[in-house]
């Protein structure tokens, strides 16, 4: 059995990584940014050692610094958890290059299978037909057009190295295509750190139905049940159940004989699922993700098997604890995605802040994969999701109003969340009866009214820290994290009293608090719809700047693209008109309500 496990990842993942290893006996070493000095999975780690930095770029993809931590903190494992490096063949690479263990495939597996293309060829070879597309990368936009002038349209720019939506866009005429592969290629690689792009047909009434599998070592393969992730918006799930809902078990198991052929075909090893689109009877592989899954948890609870536990046992060289034959799915779990959004009527807007409250449910089947706890800050610069709430029941029913009761007793506050429009999913008759697919949150669920009106326990903004002591003040013992040469050490010190009412970290160095962004001039008039001040809805960072003094604008027409929490937003005009003035640049952060262009 491995003896430490350095976890490159942050957020939920990270502390669920950590919990399987801690149960395993199995030391832990987090890896954290400035902006997560006091998250929660650096907190609950044996060892933190900092990587400095703020974005993703400058922190947790750094390869040179994780290899540095590994080095230093003596780890003999690396668990990527998801996102991230979990499915960069060079990072793996790098990893077992130097007798460490990767938990996760082997780096050959992934270079078949993380790349969508070369993976949609090698299923092909092993009998599994996918939906029509490009086994080349894309290098224009031109063959977008000719793709869908000979299959129809519309069809689907992806990236071809990521996942969880990112780095989609769907095209439905050749006058969207340009504009479509940049934005596609430019998202992928800012979130996967490679910007190839290849194009499919785009069913119009699909299901996403995936396939969990786990395969050791020692030639066993298995599949463990199947999800049905089609409630999605943007092409990112929110939420997932198991089993898949009106799934004739023929097709389950001809689902997973197919995802073992597939994973087989490769040569996989450790967690992976396997992903098809399912429409009118029949399934198409779609992709495979060489990692673990975000809604793994809905498949442990109706199978029983704890998989990251599995992960670290086979990684060990270990031999699955279970076959084929000892697969009995019981019941039916949901899981909801919480993700820092406010939901905004159904345009789910990226809303990072400081989480003021934060009380999950409780009860029988209920359970909380969260990655914050109250206090915490959901920066801009990461992935949004707070965390996954999971329930198991008897049946869908039972599961669905088990959920649904879970919701309402749910308590967060100071950021918005998704909270509201999964509740509004469960709620409709077309989620009760499995008549939704992959486009209906966006084209028939109605979210109006939902999240639009003003957020409930807003975190207040930091004041100022009072004046230091000078010897009289009466002094109190606090708790602070230092770092010595970058590893994290917990230690206590004496502060005066009056700096106590400063923000952690902040009263103790006897700093002010960081001051929030300023709103631009006019930004209080920007607010109301028609004004002609273009304002961001969030607070994020500028990308692309689409219009120039002088330009003609219609109502719609593009003004900058804003990135937020690993997304990029289209910022448009709210009236027609000329571009008077453009405030903003690329690279440059804004808030929210901040004016970025004026149309007069």
């Amino acid at each position: 059995m491995l003896s430490k496990v350095l976890v490159a990842n942050r957020g939920e993942i990270a502390v669920r990584v950590i919990r399987a290893c801690q149960e395993l006996g199995v030391a832990t070493v987090a890896v954290y940014s400035d902006l997560d000095r006091e998250a929660l999975h650096v907190r609950l780690a044996d060892e933190a050692y900092s990587l400095g930095g703020q974005t993703a770029a400058e922190s947790y993809l750094r390869t040179e610094g994780i290899l540095d931590v590994i080095e230093r903190s003596g780890a003999d494992g690396v668990h990527p958890g998801y996102g991230f490096f979990s499915e960069n063949t060079d990072f793996a690479r790098a990893i077992t290059a130097r007798g460490v263990t990767f938990i996760g495939p082997p780096p050959e597996a992934i270079e078949v299978m993380g790349d969508k293309v070369s993976s949609r060829i090698a299923a092909e070879r092993a009998g599994v037909a996918g939906v029509p597309g490009t086994t080349e990368f894309l290098t224009a936009a031109d063959e977008v057009v000719a793709f869908g002038e000979a299959h129809g349209w519309p069809v689907a720019i992806k990236a071809a190295y990521g996942g969880g939506g990112r780095g989609m866009r769907v095209v439905r005429s050749a006058g969207e295509a340009a504009a479509a592969f940049e934005s596609a290629t430019n998202e992928a690689l800012k979130g996967f750190g490679r910007g190839e792009c290849y194009v499919e047909r785009y069913l119009t009434w699909p299901r996403h139905v995936e396939m969990q599998i786990i395969a050791d070592t020692h030639g066993s393969c298995v599949w463990v049940g199947e999800r049905d992730c089609s409630a999605q918006r943007r092409h990112q799930k929110l939420i997932e159940e198991a089993p898949a809902p009106d799934f004739p078990d023929h097709l389950r198991r001809r689902m997973g004989a197919a995802a073992v052929k597939v994973a087989s075909a490769c040569g996989y090893v450790n967690a992976g699922t396997v992903e098809f689109l399912y429409q009118d009877g029949d399934f198409f592989f779609l992709e495979m993700n060489t990692r673990l899954q975000v809604e793994h948890p809905v498949t442990e609870l109706v199978s029983g098997v704890d998989l990251v536990r599995e992960q670290i046992r086979v990684a060990s060289g270990e031999p699955l604890s279970f076959g084929q034959d000892d697969i009995d799915l019981r019941g039916h779990a949901i899981e909801v995605r919480v993700n820092a959004e406010n939901p905004a009527g159904g345009r789910f807007l990226p809303a990072p802040g400081r989480i003021t409250a934060l009380v999950p449910p409780q009860g029988f089947g209920v359970r909380w994969d969260g990655g914050y706890e109250a206090g915490d800050e959901v920066s801009q610069y990461y992935d949004n999701l707070v965390g996954k709430l999971i329930v198991w029941g008897d049946d869908r029913p039972t599961a669905i109003a088990r959920m649904r009761r879970a919701i309402r007793e749910f308590r967060i506050e100071g950021i918005r969340t998704t909270l509201p429009a999964d509740d509004a999913i469960l709620a409709h008759e077309d989620f009760a009866a499995a008549r939704h697919s992959t486009k209906w949150v966006e084209e028939t669920l109605d979210l109006s009214g939902i999240g639009v009106g003003p957020a409930g326990g807003a975190a207040p903004a930091a004041g100022p820290v009072g004046p230091g002591g000078d010897g009289a003040e009466p002094r109190v013992r606090r708790a602070v994290d230092v770092e010595v040469n970058g590893k994290r050490f917990a230690v206590a010190v004496w502060v005066p009293e009056s700096a106590t009412t400063a923000p952690a970290g902040a009263a103790a160095a006897g700093m002010p608090a960081a001051p929030r962004p300023k709103r631009s001039a006019g930004a209080a008039k920007g607010m109301g719809a028609g004004s002609g001040s273009v304002t961001v809805p969030m607070q994020g960072t500028i990308v692309k700047v689409s219009v120039g003094v002088g330009d003609a604008v219609e109502v719609g027409s593009v003004i900058c693209l804003l990135e937020a929490m690993k997304m990029e937003n289209a910022i448009t005009a709210d009236v027609a008109g000329t571009v008077t003035e453009v405030t903003v640049e690329p690279g440059q952060a804004v808030g929210a309500g901040d004016v970025v262009a004026v149309i007069g």
